[in-house]
């Protein structure tokens, strides 16, 4: 009977989580952003979330000229699907809109490298790959003991020790990119105007002014204060309210 219950609950909670995304598809078709807004949110305070809903929610921020709303939720739905070009692109349409020109300074020589490969695919992909991988070894570890050839066990052989040479990479590549995601800490900024301060407190000197919707990075927290890192390396202090975390 529990089982039961809780069945009918999570179907009358996704029925109406579909009900509020197709309510809110059809209220931005008619132009009605701020509506479409409250019914796509209404969906969030359900706890489901997906990246078609972070989407359209950023749309119609979009659409209303609100910049670090709209980017906020493009990078929010990036981080639930990386590879969705249409979702790339109308962040960056949404990041013309910004007044801060963040200029990023790539990384140089081995580090680089390494992301450059890793980062080819999600840590997800890699974990499939791998599993494929794995699957294929074991194939051709049975090819090799049950083939009487002496042909078909040299095959065999060589193709266990390539793809176990295969598996490492993609494993460790798995791992890595759990890991970068995991360190890694976007958050956008939200207030109109802000002065990002050489310490966590505001008597002291003001590095720099940031506006709403420029990509920060969050390396450390410390009270009311957050430390910054932009994508030009640049550093700071800046109060935990002015800034919202993506993941």
């Amino acid at each position: 009977m529990k089982k039961l219950l809780i069945l009918f609950l999570l179907t009358t909670q996704f029925f109406f989580a579909q009900t509020g995304f197709e309510k809110g598809n059809d209220l931005y078709q008619k132009g009605k952003y701020e509506q479409a807004i409250s019914e796509y949110e209404s969906i969030l305070a359900t706890k489901q979330h997906s990246a078609e809903l972070y989407f359209n929610l950023g749309n119609c921020y979009y659409k209303l000229n609100k910049v670090a709303p709209a980017i906020y939720n493009y990078e929010k739905a990036l981080v639930l699907n990386p590879d969705d070009a249409e979702i790339a692109n109308n962040l960056k349409f949404a990041q013309k809109l910004q007044i801060d020109e963040i200029k990023v300074v790539p990384q140089v020589g081995f580090s680089k490298m390494v992301h450059d490969f890793t980062s080819i695919f999600h840590y997800n992909t890699w974990a499939w790959i791998s599993v494929g991988l794995a699957t294929l070894f074991l194939l051709c570890f049975s090819g090799y003991y049950f083939s009487r050839l002496t042909f078909s066990k040299r095959v065999f052989f060589f193709g266990m020790f390539a793809l176990l040479f295969l598996l490492l990479i993609s494993v460790s590549s798995a791992i890595s990119e759990k890991d970068h995601y995991e360190r890694e800490k976007p958050a956008i900024v939200f207030a109109e105007i802000v002065l990002v301060k050489s310490e966590p407190q505001n008597a002291s000197n003001t590095v720099f002014t940031l506006h709403e919707g420029t990509k920060v990075f969050v390396l450390e927290a410390l009270d009311n204060w957050k430390k910054i890192q932009l994508t030009d390396g640049t550093e700071g202090w800046i109060e935990k309210t002015a800034i919202r975390e993506v993941k």
